[in-house]
């Protein structure tokens, strides 16, 4: 009986021991304070250009010619127009729609000011008890949101061509 509990407790002590330690390339946290390859980017070789009036004024915040631009790598790799990804002005796909959106001008402080009206309509709908806690800011909005199948049915009733979308939850 006593040899059985000595084994057991040695069996025991010998299993723990091989749990703890060196998890080695099991441990995916970095143990060093050491330069998180992942975070590396490779930069553009560096160039002179022929005529160096060629070169952009520096401007604050402005990209470097060596900058990375993912976007425009992957959108050349699969074959697609480096001018959707052009990010120094409105392309001109879009032109026509910038232009109808801004007929009757825009209001340069517009975001701040549909912060501003956001938060208010947010705090009438809590002084009016309307809703409270973690989800307060979907149920403000619950009767404003849009159900997609509906709208999908609504479409297809009025003859619209329509894509294709999953089935409803």
């Amino acid at each position: 009986m006593i040899g059985r509990t000595a084994v057991m407790i040695v069996l025991g002590l010998s299993l723990s021991a091989c749990a703890g330690g060196d998890r080695g390339l099991r441990d995916l946290r970095s143990p060093s304070g050491g330069p998180d390859e992942f975070s590396v980017l490779p930069l553009a070789p560096l160039s002179l250009p022929d005529d160096l009036s060629d070169l952009p004024r520096p401007t604050p915040g402005g990209a470097n010619r060596t900058d990375p631009a993912p976007q425009a790598e992957a959108v050349a790799a699969l074959g697609g127009s480096l001018s959707a990804v052009d990010t120094a002005g409105i392309p001109a796909s879009d032109a026509a729609l910038v232009n109808a959106a801004g007929r009757a001008g825009t209001d340069p402080g517009i975001r701040a000011t549909l912060a501003t009206e956001d938060d208010a309509f947010r705090n009438r709908r809590a002084r009016l008890g309307l809703f409270a806690g973690p989800e307060r800011y979907f149920r403000a909005y619950a009767g404003q949101a849009l159900d997609a199948y509906a709208e999908l049915a609504r479409f297809r009733n009025l003859g619209v061509a329509v894509p294709s979308a999953p089935p409803a939850p």
